[in-house]
């Protein structure tokens, strides 16, 4: 499956967004960690894996609108 520039960027983005949130709840002590802050940050993980990123098209040359699919 291919993606357009759009798209690809935004998965990107996303996928930077995953890791730089897994990495913080790595680095919290496991000591020290309470479980309000861990509950946060895979609360945050979640929410950022469940994200629908639409994928717009550029103008409709006919309708002169964006296509979102």
């Amino acid at each position: 499956m291919s993606f357009c520039e759009h798209c690809d960027g935004q998965r990107f983005d996303r996928a930077q967004v995953l890791r730089t949130l897994r990495a913080i709840r790595r680095s919290l002590p496991r000591r020290g960690r309470t479980g309000l802050a861990d509950a946060a940050l895979a609360a945050a993980i979640a929410a950022v894996r469940a994200m629908e990123i639409p994928h717009i098209e550029p103008l409709d040359e006919e309708s002169g609108e964006e296509i979102v699919h």
